[in-house]
């Protein structure tokens, strides 16, 4: 069965401003997300499921949906911030929506087989997506609680323009994932690629140490996993109108409990993205490098 690529579209940048999946950035007005769906298509991917806003759904179906048709397989799921399970109410004044595994639970009708995980506005690369595809396909038939992260470089990962926000990952012999710890600023301080404590103090890190840029894989099983586990969250933090249902978070809960592992699987891939306005240009520059390299055609669909 091939696997599903599952695009968590829900979100706007803040930092960026405005629905930055729409921004064409390739040379026919190609945004991030569609270099995404053309190296998840020759990697072996089979659907393509998105989770947006509802009120977004036209522009959504006109601008991007329709470009992939006769290409492969696509359908929407929505992500509301009043969908929560039975005997919880969303309260009045609550703004933010419940974070990236809340949106991922949006999927649990629709898929059916391994999915990748990943964001609409970040350009994970080609060598990514053939790791991750090879590593979905491969699983048996029925797979449970054996689950994957694309661990990218940290030193590939880097903004120009200011501090990043990556998930540091530590791992044990096995490659498989034992911590996952977000760490909100992370640039270099005198050309060593450093992060930010918790006591406001900059701490060096190897080139090479993990990062993860919430490209996981995961088998339908997770959805259970994520649904019960989301019930505790939120007796815990419905009246915080700030608490969010990480992806970390649930994954941690999972491989600290024992009941999942989470293979970190390398690449050599550079992720860029717009982080900040500033970046778009050199986004811009980066993919016509790609193109004008032979890595992705001029025109895409």
């Amino acid at each position: 069965m091939k696997p599903t690529l599952f695009v968590l579209a829900a979100g706007m940048g803040s930092r960026y401003g405005g629905l930055k999946q729409l921004d064409g950035l390739g040379p026919n007005g190609e945004t991030i997300m569609d270099y995404s769906i053309f190296d998840a298509i020759r990697a072996g991917f089979g659907k393509i499921v998105f989770v947006i806003r509802r009120d977004f759904e036209q522009d959504f179906r006109d601008k991007v949906l329709s470009k992939y048709e006769g290409h492969i397989p696509t359908e929407l799921v929505f992500q509301a911030i009043d969908d929560l399970p039975e005997g919880f109410v969303c309260p009045a004044d609550r703004v933010k929506p419940w974070g990236t595994n809340h949106a991922v639970l949006m999927g649990k009708n629709v898929i059916n087989e391994p999915f990748c995980v990943i964001n609409a506005d970040d350009f994970y690369g080609r060598d990514a997506f053939a790791v991750m595809g090879k590593w979905l396909s491969e699983l048996p038939e029925g797979a449970k609680n054996d689950y994957s992260m694309v661990g990218f470089r940290v030193c590939n990962t880097l903004s120009e323009n200011g501090s990043v926000a990556r998930g540091v990952c530590g791992k044990d012999e096995q490659g498989n994932l034992t911590t996952v710890v977000e760490r909100t600023e992370i640039m270099r301080i005198d050309g060593v690629v450093s992060y930010k404590d918790e006591e406001a103090n900059w701490v060096g890190i190897e080139e090479n140490t993990p990062v993860s840029m919430n490209m996981w894989g995961f088998t339908p099983d997770y959805f259970a996993y994520s649904e019960d586990f989301f019930k505790e969250f939120l007796k815990n933090n419905i009246d915080k109108p700030k608490a969010e249902f990480f992806i970390p978070l649930m994954v941690d809960k999972l491989i600290s409990e024992g009941t999942a592992t989470v293979k970190v699987l390398d690449t050599n891939a550079k992720w860029f993205g717009v982080t900040y306005a500033a970046d778009r240009q050199a986004t811009v520059d980066k993919i016509q490098e790609l193109v004008n390299a032979g890595d992705y055609p001029n025109k895409l669909f």
